[in-house]
């Protein structure tokens, strides 16, 4: 029945071809997905009647690095937006993080107008006019928000730092001496009037998130003493004063927390807390501590959903975004715990904002078929402000939400089909999963490897796995302790699910992934002949040397229960070499050299390994990158050489 509704539902939507088009190039494939516009957060006025967002531009070497403010009314946006900056030289700069003032009548952002990499906080008039400089500092500066007055702007600050925060960021290479340089990031305010620039919170307190207090004498801050790099894992939620900078401890949750923000009333901070695995992929339930300290609460303990950004509005409801069984949401949560979802849909509305006063809400909105736009207005009743990708098509097929039953559990996951699908063919299909562990397959626009195997003939598997979000925090607990069991039989269960629904050779199966899902790739192969070829990107291959040999070894902690060193079995249980004697499958091997999140020895160790034993393997390292691969040229050969890897294999 499932095959059959595949069959058909796409036999409607795309009529056979009576010969085999030919497969785009990948550059061709490469230089759509390039030409997406994207955007880097939004901001809703108080009065919710404009909207400023920053949109990412590419640099000298066509990486998206830098960024421009932009402003649209709400109820009547203009076809081209008004753009928002502190140069006058008619270039490109580093702008965003835009942020309003109270009144709505001015509009604070970054901006390295004045110094090419060396960013300060500027300010402008909404209705238009020249911006004015404010700072004058020499650091890191992020997270612009003002005070409740509109007096002061405070903003996160790394001083002297010219280093990116961050574990994405290829690290600086060691040479001599191996010392640890701790750079704190603190909350800084300037004075809107003077420009005075004063540093707040303790300088041994890394901060990560912050919000003002209604009154606007203290700050909530998620915060953790020591590397800000690897201490995420433990930060506690803080309460600082905004005058004397002192700091205290009012929860040391057991999990991770995010996006601490006051009460209207400033009796209560406001939390999501739950077990993550990258600062930033947000995902958990919504928890408050009294201001004051005192017991923690969880709000919405047992909802089968993960929420991943919050508001609080004036009435003292929660306004939150949320992962949902693959699907995206908008909800409120009451006093009395009740929650009401507002908005639901398969796509994405990423850098949420919403209004002080009124109903008003703006995102960036994307799906499957609609490529990245700003959009702003009621909830649920968005217009567009933007038409940046109008003219950009899918090059893949449909996309369906599939569900599938694990060890008792429910697991959703996507299957993408190719570009000029035929219901006659039997096709390859490729598992692409996700990272994190905690984190989330979305319905947003595809990118690189998802968007590329479909153009090239490939059914795509975007399962999400326990350990995922979209289900609750039980299921993304799933995977403690259990790395490579019970989340690989939910792929593996995804994929029976796939061959039932469409028209995939249970033959020519590959599976690839980066960071945990390049560990996933690695396990699988260890694991099994189902797959005739695998892709591992920045994978982990050993739990054991990687917990010596990664800057972050913190994040370890939650997931294992204990250090290596006092629980060595449990790595090696889920560790890819224990097993690296029943591989077989070809697999490429891809990272950078410059990353601190999973170090390049780690894909060094499995492709010595799979060469030794006579499996068929290549590495490929790329100069001058870190977790993340960001320099065009070498997107372009990791791309091409995944596609190559996958027809050598799967044609």
């Amino acid at each position: 029945m499932k095959k059959t509704f595949w069959a058909v539902g796409l036999a409607c939507a795309l009529a056979a071809p009576t010969a085999a088009a030919p497969r785009p190039s990948i550059e061709s494939v490469l230089a759509t997905l390039q030409s997406v516009t994207e955007f880097d957060g939004t901001a809703i006025s108080p009065d919710g009647k404009l909207v400023a967002w920053a949109r990412k531009v590419k640099d000298a070497s066509g990486a998206l690095k830098l960024a421009a403010v932009e402003v649209s009314t709400v109820a009547a946006p203009a076809k081209k937006p008004r753009r928002v900056t502190a140069a006058s030289d008619g270039r490109d700069h580093d702008e965003k993080w835009p942020a309003w003032s109270p009144d709505s009548k001015l509009l604070a952002f970054r901006s390295d107008a004045a110094k090419p990499g060396q960013a300060q906080v500027w300010v402008a008039p909404a209705d238009g006019g020249a911006a004015r400089q404010l700072t004058h500092v020499t650091g890191q500066i992020s997270e612009l928000r003002w005070s409740p007055d509109g007096r002061s702007i405070a903003f996160l600050f790394v001083e002297g730092s010219a280093q990116e925060t961050g574990a994405l960021t290829a690290y600086k290479p060691d040479a001599g001496v191996v010392e640890e340089t701790i750079d704190e990031q603190r909350i800084a305010v300037v004075d809107v009037g003077d420009g005075r620039v004063r540093q707040v919170s303790p300088a041994k307190l890394y901060v990560y998130d912050y919000d003002w207090s209604p009154d606007g004498k203290r700050f909530a801050a998620e915060a953790a003493e020591g590397s800000g790099t690897n201490n995420y894992w433990i930060a506690q939620l803080y309460v600082v004063d905004a005058g004397t900078g002192s700091a205290r401890s009012i929860w040391k949750p057991a999990d991770q927390i995010a996006c601490p923000r006051f009460s209207p009333d400033g009796k209560e901070v406001a939390v999501i807390h739950g077990l993550m695995s990258d600062e930033g992929s947000t995902g958990g339930d919504i928890w408050t501590v009294p201001a004051s300290g005192g017991a923690p609460k969880n709000r919405t303990e047992g909802m089968k959903a993960s929420a991943s950004a919050l508001f609080w509005r004036p009435s003292g409801e929660i306004l939150f975004t949320e992962h949902v069984d693959g699907d995206e949401a908008v909800a409120a949560l009451d006093a009395s715990g009740k929650i009401r979802t507002l908005w639901r849909g398969s796509e994405v509305v990423a850098k949420f904002s919403a209004a002080k006063n009124g109903t008003a809400a703006a995102a960036v909105r994307s799906s499957f078929s609609q490529p990245f736009e700003v959009v702003a207005g009621p909830i649920g009743g968005w217009t567009a402000v933007t038409r940046a990708n109008a003219g950009i098509h899918p090059l893949w097929g449909k996309a369906r939400s599939l569900t599938w039953t694990s060890d008792g559990q429910r697991v959703q996951g996507w299957l993408l089909a190719p570009l000029d699908f035929d219901a006659a063919k039997k096709y390859p299909m490729v598992v692409v999963v996700h990272g994190g562990p905690s984190s989330a397959a979305t319905a947003t626009w595809p990118s690189r490897w998802t968007a590329i195997l479909p153009s090239q003939g490939y059914f795509v598997l975007l399962p999400n796995p326990r350990g995922s979000y979209g289900q609750g925090e039980a299921f993304t607990r799933g995977n403690v302790k259990d790395f490579g069991y019970g989340d690989f039989r939910d792929i593996d269960r995804g994929v029976d699910a796939a061959l039932a629904a469409a028209p995939i050779d249970p033959k020519r199966l590959g599976i690839c992934g980066w960071s945990y899902g390049g560990y996933m790739a690695m396990w699988a192969v260890t694991q099994t002949n189902r797959y005739r070829a695998a892709v591992a990107g920045a994978g982990i291959v050993s739990w054991q040397s990687y917990y010596g040999q990664n800057r972050i070894d913190q994040w370890l902690l939650p997931f294992f229960g204990a250090s290596v060193y006092d629980d060595p079995g449990v790595y090696a249980r889920s560790s890819p070499i224990t097993f690296i004697k029943k591989a077989k499958t070809p697999t490429l091997v891809l990272h950078g050299d410059r990353d601190s999140e999973v170090p390049t020895p780690q894909g060094y160790e499995f492709w010595h390994a799979l060469k030794t034993l006579g499996v068929p393997t290549a590495l490929v390292i790329y100069e001058n990158e870190g977790h993340a691969i960001t320099q065009p040229k070498h997107q372009l050969d990791r791309d091409r050489r995944l596609v190559e890897w996958f027809d050598r294999y799967l044609r």
